[in-house]
């Protein structure tokens, strides 16, 4: 295969990666509005004007327009804001397409946000012009191997620390910054923008929260990206797909006025609808020249022709691996590549937990024992001690050691460290005082002729658990597996959710733990005893 062709073959594979979920939707919940209303009738005429209005402002990459909805007080604000490196044309279709599909999503609701690979769309009737907002953030990566992982590393800190700065002093009308450095023999393309109505500091304040969840999650992947409605940060490795050249700016857009009056509403058009989930991949194509149909009919066909091989390959060594013998596990410091900072000594552990004592033993799962301890500082911590000869436990030691290093919510359990030394396998957790969900539970006696229930520990202590801190305690379990699911750069579908693994800390605020495992229960169906580790992302 010649170089374009391959080259094309790894964009439109990387495309179909980062794309698969877009678009991405989220329905406003501060109300909504009745079919064939005013306010659907404003909001239908903007969206639709989208295609049709000769702005200036799709040659700035942002389309913004508000009008006042009629026999009401309201004003509608809507706002699109495309990646810097696109096309007036390309601007103005790809808002038109997630336009509608901004009204399939959200039929009804006064406010909306929808992400797609190359553009987003907000709207609300609440202004929200000159205003940071970094929730709901969107986050994906794409898990392909960089060929130096060192200079990938060193790459990555320079563009976001550079872009970050340039991309916040941009102008009133385009905050946009991207530049490609060769890391080895990979190239690393990068993109950081801000909607203009930002000023210097906002922008800066934008993308440095986003900034700060790659830095946590992501900085190892050769691509991906974060939006927030305010900001996007995207990178790419291997390829050539963001325009780092300045292009001449037209000339200034004069300011905006009021819409008038809404006439009544346009349907919109579907003749050059484009599916959603191609939205992205078609999008990158047409950045690399315009490529002709039968070209791409060709590289899809390729695409789907490597696919399947890759399936067959998968499913021979699959197959290979459970007719074999298990594999001996070698050196855990060789398998597992961690921060030094996260790393304990043994002898910290042992003195934390007086040599794992059996006073201080306050579990016990399928995977070890788990300690409670207190270091030299007086923080308190959980041990989970893995079983030295489980291969079980070593597939559960990489798995949550690779992922909880990554997550972080206030609503997971922490990773504190990790300790590979004796033939040890320890990882050190958040503690929760309160235990574990189920020891409330098991615990709770219901008292039907006046609805209460109460909770009862092993020193016979009542403790009344109002309807409040119960609610509180269900929406943080949601927010956790929302993050899980949403908006955590790996998507964690966590397969084991039960009382046992939700705990509580001395506020009673939950802790979702063992997330970083799916367990298959082959044999025992009524044992919790995972015989293999399952895909979790």
């Amino acid at each position: 295969m010649d170089p374009p062709s391959l080259f094309l073959l790894l964009l439109l594979m990387f495309a179909s990666t980062i794309n698969a979920y877009f678009p991405a939707a989220y329905c406003g919940s501060t109300g909504n509005f009745t079919a064939d209303s005013t306010y659907q009738t404003t909001l239908t005429t903007i969206l639709s004007s989208i295609s049709t209005t000769n702005n200036l402002s799709f040659s700035y990459s942002f389309f913004n327009a508000s009008a006042p909805v009629s026999g009401d007080s309201q004003t509608l604000y809507v706002f699109g804001l495309c990646r810097g490196d696109a096309t007036a044309e390309h601007c103005r279709s790809c808002l038109d397409d997630i336009a509608s599909d901004a009204r399939r999503h959200c039929p009804l609701q006064k406010e909306a946000l929808l992400y797609t690979g190359d553009c987003i769309i907000r709207y609300s009737n609440t202004s929200f012009f000159g205003t940071v907002a970094t929730k709901p953030m969107y986050v994906a990566g794409a898990y392909v191997n960089v060929s130096s992982p060192d200079a990938f590393d060193v790459v990555m800190r320079k563009l976001l620390n550079s872009l970050w700065a340039e991309a916040a002093s941009g102008s009133s009308l385009k905050k946009y910054a991207s530049r490609n450095e060769s890391a080895g023999a990979d190239l690393v393309n990068m993109l950081m923008q801000c909607t203009p109505d930002l000023t210097e500091q906002q922008c800066s304040d934008c993308l440095g929260t986003s900034i700060e969840m790659i830095r946590g999650c992501c900085a190892t992947l050769a691509g991906g990206r974060v939006m927030v409605p305010s900001c996007l940060i995207l990178w790419v490795t291997s390829f050539h797909v963001f325009d780092s050249v300045s292009q001449p700016l037209p000339p200034p857009m004069p300011p905006l006025p009021i819409a008038p009056s809404p006439p009544p509403p346009i349907p919109p058009s579907h003749e050059a609808d484009v599916p959603p989930s191609r939205l992205g991949t078609l999008a990158l194509v047409q950045e690399l020249g315009r490529i002709s149909k039968s070209l791409r009919v060709v590289v899809v066909a390729i695409v789907s022709a490597v696919l399947l091989v890759n399936v067959f390959v998968f499913i021979f060594c699959f197959m290979r691996r459970r007719r074999s013998d298990p594999l001996k596990v070698s050196s855990a410091k060789e398998k597992v590549k961690m921060d030094e900072r996260l790393q304990f000594t043994i002898n910290e552990i042992r003195a934390a937990t007086d040599s794992f004592s059996e006073g201080n033993k306050i579990g016990e799962g399928a995977f070890g024992k788990v300690y409670r301890g207190t270091l030299e500082n007086g923080q308190s911590i959980a041990v989970k001690r893995l079983e030295r000869y489980s291969d079980q436990g070593e597939q559960h030691f990489k798995n949550e050691v690779t992922l909880m290093g990554r997550l972080q919510h206030d609503n997971l359990i922490k990773l504190l460290g990790y300790c590979l030394e004796d033939g040890e396998r320890l990882l050190i957790l958040e503690f929760a005082p309160n235990g574990s969900l189920q020891g409330f539970i098991s615990g709770m006696n219901l008292d039907i002729s006046i609805c209460r229930f109460h909770f009862t520990n092993n020193s016979d202590k009542r403790v009344s658990l109002s309807w409040e801190k119960r609610l509180s305690i269900i929406k943080g379990i949601a927010r956790g597996l929302l993050y899980l699911h949403e908006d955590s750069c790996l998507r964690i579908i966590h397969r084991d959710l039960k009382p046992g693994n939700v705990l509580l800390d001395k506020n009673m605020n939950p802790k979702i733990t063992d997330f970083g495992m799916a367990r298959l229960f082959l044999l025992d169906q009524s044992r919790a005893n995972a015989a293999q580790i399952e895909g979790t992302s």
